[in-house]
């Protein structure tokens, strides 16, 4: 690849893992991946022999939005690699050869007698294959089974990102990651507290937003640029940059997207595209650093009633849409259709955006996308009858085994596909998880 270079200093990976630091401060900005870190292959971590070295860490996200799809907007009508893209899933296109489209999943864990109504039932079981127990998820969510076995050298074993914050419902709703039982892991919602969090700043100067965090790194980045051939040193003023970027989205936002509305606001007419993108730049620095290998992002809320001003939606919410029996005004079940299409290709456009955030980042003889397992999933199949079977879901990324590029009607279940990537794919180990009793050979290369 062109920005693999045979014959240079390297850069231990020691030094990478510590970063940009101020010195007695807990302030700590990550570095992104150089040149220098890799072996001349640009396929693992530089070591003392240079054929050898330490692989390149695989990551994992975890991504839901609530409610349900319109599956004849939503699933594409051809299976293989020739299928086209659905009006839900065009912002897609450009990623053709690194997706995996997924239907015919069965929940299985939501169709079993038990308390909650269809909502509690089908999030509990897409999250964790488990069914709810009358106040929340009966076990650990897929992201936190995988992130008990490859994430405790990170920083940050998990870390867990949300955007809408509309607060309907119970823990059930407003939860995706469970670390077991009943025990939820709340999604950082704000973009200030999740970069807080990241960088660990909370010196007076930049919790004020009085000046830029990387004024207070600006010394070890100069004396690391020095250090580095060029094309490194280029690439760290590229990292560096693009924080101050998001310091400067943040910065932005007005003060009421700053602070969580209370529960019984009942407005939620927040522009929620523009924090979808800030949670996911930050998102990318956190992986793209190495801060943690796995992540959970909470788009939308279960059952969610958040209104869409920036689709021109506002006379109804979420979960009204979904349904054709009235509830949304002026509007019949084929009119709803077509406004739930809308929302639901708005979803696809954030995950997108994601997507093309990592493949935009360099990372040895690839890209951060190329190390990545990313899986999609929502609340129902067909959002109206709260159909738990038949879902739809998607498989992103281009580690070893993954197989991308092609639509794939499956038969089997939700924990079927979640074994299938944990193991098969991330190489986590778990040999079981709920609902699973094989796993789904369609998207193992």
């Amino acid at each position: 690849m062109p920005h693999v270079i045979t014959k240079r200093p390297r850069v231990s990976r020691r030094r990478f893992l510590k970063g940009i630091t101020l010195a007695g401060s807990a302030i700590r900005v990550g570095l992104p991946p150089l040149v220098s870190m890799f072996n001349s292959h640009g396929t693992a971590y530089a070591a003392a022999a240079e054929t050898l070295g330490t692989p390149i860490e695989s990551r994992f996200v975890f991504w839901f939005n609530g409610n349900g799809i319109p599956e004849r907007y939503w699933i594409p009508t051809e299976t293989g690699s020739d299928f086209h893209f659905s009006p839900c899933l065009t912002p897609l296109a450009p990623f053709r050869n690194d997706i995996h489209v997924l239907s015919g999943l069965d929940n299985q864990a939501a169709n079993v007698s038990g308390p909650g109504n269809g909502h509690h039932k089908a999030i509990s079981g897409v999250t964790t294959c488990t069914p709810f127990t009358g106040h929340g998820a009966g076990g650990p969510s897929i992201d936190q089974a995988i992130a008990a076995r490859i994430g405790r050298q990170s920083r940050f074993s998990s870390i867990q990102i949300g955007v809408s914050q509309e607060s309907f419902g119970e823990s059930i709703q407003r939860n995706m990651s469970w670390a077991g039982y009943d025990r939820p892991l709340p999604p950082q919602m704000l973009p200030n507290k999740l970069f807080d969090y990241l960088f660990g700043a909370r010196e007076e100067g930049w919790v004020k937003r009085k000046r830029s965090i990387l004024d207070a790194v600006r010394q070890d980045a100069l004396a690391l640029q020095k250090e580095v051939p060029k094309d490194d040193a280029a690439r760290v003023e590229e990292h560096l940059s693009a924080i101050r970027d998001v310091e400067r989205g943040i910065e932005g936002l007005p003060t009421q997207y700053r602070r969580l509305d209370p529960p019984d606001y009942d407005g939620d007419m927040k522009d929620w595209p523009q924090i979808a993108k800030l949670q996911s730049d930050l998102l990318a620095q956190a992986l793209v650093t190495r801060q943690t290998r796995v992540a959970s992002y909470m788009l939308t809320k279960g059952q969610g009633l958040a209104r869409f001003p920036w689709l021109g939606l506002t006379a109804a919410r979420h979960h009204d849409y979904t349904h054709a029996d009235g509830k949304a005004p002026n509007g019949d079940g084929v009119d709803g259709q077509r406004i739930l299409r809308d929302i639901t290709r708005w979803h696809v456009e954030e995950f997108a955006y994601l997507l093309g955030k990592l493949k935009s980042i360099p990372e040895g003889d690839g890209t951060v996308l190329d190390h990545c397992c990313l899986l999609y999933a929502h609340e129902h199949a067909e959002a109206n009858p709260h159909k738990c079977s038949g879902l739809a879901m998607i498989v992103a990324g281009h580690l070893p085994k993954l197989k991308t590029g092609v639509h794939s009607r499956v038969m089997g279940t939700v924990g079927d596909l979640y074994l299938t990537v944990a193991d098969e794919i991330m190489g986590a180990g778990l040999g079981k998880f709920p609902t699973a009793s094989q796993k789904m050979g369609e998207i193992v290369a």
